[in-house]
């Protein structure tokens, strides 16, 4: 593993260090930006470190220090708040998916033996329930509570008020912990209760942010959109612009992503693939309606040909990356397979785009690509603070993605039967399928619980074919799957189920949508070979259920 360039970057060993850094060389400077009503709130990094130190004196007050604390809710400058302040302190951090089913939050305040409870207003009307099955959790905080119910019941405001008063008189030391040790329990996507709780050290989550930043050289102002209990975003999206001295844009709804792109003019943002498609795919179905697709294809042409920078290309392209705010100059992407298509058309639009690899287990970020080696094709380079080899490679070159490195979990939380599992002389098996390319770069190939064994015996990874589907204009979403045989096993098939754009397929008028899609899926398919055909396709009449990453539950 080679790099090009290395950036510098200021080694933090602890998250009291990073605040202090991030005080001394930026105290004055944004670091939160966030609507509140119609105003436009701007919080500098001195009054967020306030605001943090503050929440940790109002916490020891409680007698809670070294105590497991939860929280749940939306994207907010509280939420971020606790999130850092917790950190900072001797307790454990357990940040809480908010799109769980209210049996599931019980379960995993259960499973994580919180005994505090931060939460958002739309979560009040179940803590006299959570608090009935739960009697461990000893406080219940409200974000949107004006004033303290009971003295188990409080308001975030008068809570974190408090604090900040001891705090003004009598000062507050933070103390020193143990950076190896356990200080962040995240449940993972799609677990509930008694699943996986993945064990994270302040190491870990500064590694990847060091990591990061010494290969890819990031902007000084973002929008931040994908869910902070998610380590994407808290680690990525946070710790890391945190050590960049980056002002941090909170959008407040995924609905109004692309309103706060325009309010907020950030010039970077963190996304998973469904939003890059998104983005991608509604260029060009804008470009089409006001009849300009064939000249922003020649535009493009041009620049490729012309090899203009990426400034020319954002003047020549202005009225598309104005739909950006028009400062966008890097996307980062990971979660899932991407379209290399999609990577290509930003980078020749002028936007950076930087295609990544991560996993929950791994604090999240494993490899990426950078501005001096950026193929999307690929997921990039591992960090430097990681080794990434295969296992049980294929005649394909083709094996499970294995890590070892500063970045591992310590475990699973109370599960040692399943760290077991996937844990062995400190190698990581992520369960990810991929191959290394010659020049180290890692090309992600598919989940090794979503392969699918043909009856023949080939092996097809759905993720790939489905890559193809995509493409199509008209489909919004799709999975492949095997057909089903006689006796109910995989058969030698593939099936295609798509959930379409209903407004595109009205476009096309009175004809048989299911021949047009088997035309059209016959030729994006055309290059692969016979067993990766689709011989079957089902229509959907609705979305497909998703993670709260935008990921299909399969």
């Amino acid at each position: 593993m080679v790099y090009k360039k290395l950036y510098d970057v200021k080694k933090v060993n602890s998250i009291k260090e990073l605040m202090q850094y991030a005080v001394e060389e930026n105290g004055e400077r944004d670091a939160f930006r966030y609507k509140s009503g119609k105003e436009i709130v701007s919080v500098t990094y001195n009054e967020f470190q306030k605001d943090t130190i503050s929440l940790e004196v109002a916490l020891n007050k409680l007698g809670v220090e070294g105590k497991h604390i939860a929280v749940i809710g939306e994207n907010s400058y509280d939420w971020l708040t606790v999130y850092l302040s917790v950190l900072k302190s001797k307790s454990v951090l357990v940040p809480i998916d908010k799109e769980l089913p209210l049996k599931d939050i019980i379960n995993v305040l259960k499973h994580s033996e919180s005994e505090v409870f931060f939460y958002s207003g739309r979560y009040e009307k179940h803590i006299r329930e959570i608090s009935n099955a739960l009697p461990q959790v000893k406080y219940f905080i409200g974000f949107d509570k004006d004033e303290d119910e009971s003295e188990s019941n409080l308001s975030y405001k008068k809570f974190l008020n408090s604090g900040k008063e001891v705090f003004e008189k009598e000062g507050y030391e933070e103390p020193d912990i143990d950076t190896n040790a356990m200080k962040m329990i995240i449940y993972t996507s799609g677990t509930t209760g008694m699943s996986k709780g993945v064990m994270l050290t302040e190491h870990n989550l500064l590694s990847v942010a060091y990591g990061a930043l010494r290969v890819t050289k990031i902007q000084k102002s973002c929008l931040s959109v994908l869910p902070y209990h998610h380590t994407y975003e808290a680690v990525a999206g946070i710790i890391t612009e945190i050590l960049n001295g980056t002002t941090i844009c909170i959008n407040d709804s995924l609905k109004n992503v692309a309103r706060n792109l325009e309010l907020f003019k950030p010039e970077h943002i963190y996304v998973v693939p469904a939003f890059a498609e998104m983005f991608y795919k509604k260029i060009w179905a804008t470009a089409e309606k006001e009849g300009k697709a064939e000249l922003l294809k020649k535009m493009i042409k041009v620049c490729d040909f012309l090899r203009l920078g990426n400034g020319a290309r954002r003047k020549l392209l202005a009225s598309v990356h104005k739909a950006f705010g028009g400062n966008l100059v890097e996307i980062v992407c990971g979660g899932a397979a991407l379209r290399p298509e999609v990577g290509k058309f930003f980078n020749s639009i002028g936007i950076m785009f930087f295609n990544g690899y991560g996993i929950t287990e791994c604090s999240p970020l494993v490899s990426v690509n950078t501005p001096y080696l950026n193929d999307p094709v690929t997921v990039g380079l591992p960090l430097e603070c990681c080794e990434v080899k295969l296992k049980d490679i294929t005649d394909d070159g083709i094996g499970e993605i294995c890590v070892k490195g500063d970045i591992v979990m310590l475990g699973y939380y109370k599960n040692e039967e399943k760290t077991k599992e996937v844990l062995e002389d400190g190698w990581f098996s992520t369960g990810d399928f991929g191959m290394i390319t010659d020049k180290g770069q890692l090309v992600i190939t598919g989940r090794k619980k979503n392969i699918i064994v043909l009856e023949n015996g080939k092996n097809v990874y759905p993720e790939e074919i489905e890559n193809y589907l995509v493409a199509i204009p008209y489909i919004q979403e799709v999975i492949v799957k095997p057909t089903v045989n006689e006796h109910g096993f995989n058969g030698n098939n593939l099936c295609a189920e798509v959930f379409l754009n209903a407004e595109k397929v009205q476009e096309f008028g009175d004809i048989d949508i299911k021949e047009k899609l088997k035309a059209d899926i016959n030729a994006v398919t055309e290059e692969l070979p016979v067993y990766k055909k689709i011989s079957e396709i089902e229509i959907r009449d609705t979305e497909f259920e998703k993670t709260t990453t935008n990921k299909i539950k399969r």
